[in-house]
């Protein structure tokens, strides 16, 4: 009787080890399947919007080629068309940009230390304009380090800060993107002085293709998407805080590095 309880005993480990082994690789089959699945699916993107492109400079090319050939010829009417054809072109073509950016997205967790002093000079190089054009101030906290892909995280703060100032309605937008660390997180924060958003509205920002206020500004509906995948995709979280009238404040927190 003695002798069976540690008999039964490692029999009992040797099933677990075995069921454990199993749904390990079970797991491992379900990972590779999922990147196999997402890497097809980027490469089936970006082959459609490469195809797409092609025909939206053939468009762009013969409306601009009617332009300059009928110059003089063409009355207000048909000009307001062409415009037309020329604006969607511009559109349709900064749509496709966005869709390739949303399907890559998540990565493929190639991850490295990541300076996000460094990730916040990127997103205001790439805000420069925008920054120009309003007169906007940004300021900031000291930045930490994590664990990321820099190109990625420096489009969601350049999103983040883009928004801030496109749909403040005030002269002079003010952004702030601070940073605390809060147990194994850093939270980054990104907060404007602009109108704020309804609460009402604020569970539909981060969907594919939500916009809140129509044609009136521009972009495509995807860029708080894009910021939620690739947060998402960084093992992190992202969400917002407003009140009407005082400005927003969106939240991303990172594993601390």
């Amino acid at each position: 009787m003695g002798d069976s309880e540690p008999i039964r005993m490692q029999e009992e480990i040797d099933r677990l080890r075995g069921a454990l082994e199993c749904e390990t690789q079970r797991c491992l089959d379900m990972q590779r399947r999922l990147d196999r699945a997402n890497s097809d699916f980027e490469e089936f993107v970006s082959t459609a919007v490469h195809n797409l492109r092609e025909s939206l400079r053939d468009i762009a090319a013969f409306s601009q080629l009617i332009e300059e050939t009928s110059a003089g010829r063409m009355d207000a009417e048909a000009g307001a068309y062409l415009a037309r054809v020329q604006a969607g072109a511009t559109a349709i073509n900064l749509l496709l940009a966005d869709i390739v950016a949303y399907a890559s997205a998540a990565g493929h967790g190639e991850f490295s230390r990541t300076d996000m002093e460094a990730v916040f000079r990127q997103a205001m190089l790439s805000a420069d304009r925008q920054i120009a054009e309003r007169s906007a101030i940004v300021t900031h906290d000291r930045l930490p380090a994590v664990l990321g892909d820099f190109q990625t995280l420096a489009k969601v703060l350049h999103h983040l800060i883009r928004n801030a100032i496109e749909y403040c309605d005030t002269p002079g937008p003010r952004i702030h993107v601070g940073c605390s660390t809060v147990k194994l997180e850093c939270i980054f924060s990104v907060a404007d002085n602009g109108p704020g958003i309804d609460p009402a509205f604020q569970s539909r920002l981060f969907g594919v293709f939500k916009r809140l206020h129509g044609k009136e500004y521009p972009g495509s509906g995807l860029g708080l998407a894009f910021c939620r995948k690739a947060i998402e995709s960084h093992e992190g979280r992202i969400w917002m805080t407003s009140t009407p009238g005082t400005g927003s404040t969106f939240y991303f927190a990172l594993p601390a590095d």
